[in-house]
């Protein structure tokens, strides 16, 4: 019995320690994205020459694969943070954004297109010296 006890015990620990890492990342990460981000990523050709159109392509498929796998993980691991302690709903945010998918820039647009979270956002890239994001006249 005590020992079932201390396993509880452990796995809440680490539950709770996982959730204080998601928060923390993501405080730290969301707006270095965020700055970061072109400001006209939203408006520009999807066929656009980006970043990493130009390396190697099995860097670009290991890469892809480790952003998908981590995004998905990100996804489950807040799915199941909705139920037990945790960040779920930031932690679900985070693996979405991480993940590539088809349909991830509408989801996209749909976030931002509040004009409270734009304006948020906005804030913070003016903040740090950056021009504001531009969308398309569709998004809001």
């Amino acid at each position: 019995m005590i020992d079932r006890a201390y396993s509880v015990e452990s796995l809440f620990v680490w539950i709770a320690t996982f959730s204080l890492l998601t928060l923390l990342a993501a405080i730290v990460f969301l707006p270095v994205v965020f700055v970061r981000m072109p400001e006209d990523y939203f408006t520009r050709p999807p066929g656009q020459e980006s970043l990493w159109s130009r390396r190697h392509p099995l860097l670009r498929t290991s890469l892809w694969l480790a952003r998908n796998l981590l995004g998905g993980t990100l996804v489950v691991l807040g799915v199941l943070m909705l139920v037990l302690p945790g960040q779920g709903l930031l932690t679900i945010a985070a693996g979405l954004l991480i993940a590539t998918f088809p349909g991830k820039r509408g989801l996209e647009l749909a976030i931002l297109g509040r004009p409270w979270i734009r304006s948020s956002v906005n804030r913070l890239r003016s903040r740090a010296g950056k021009e504001p994001l531009e969308f398309p006249e569709t998004a809001g």
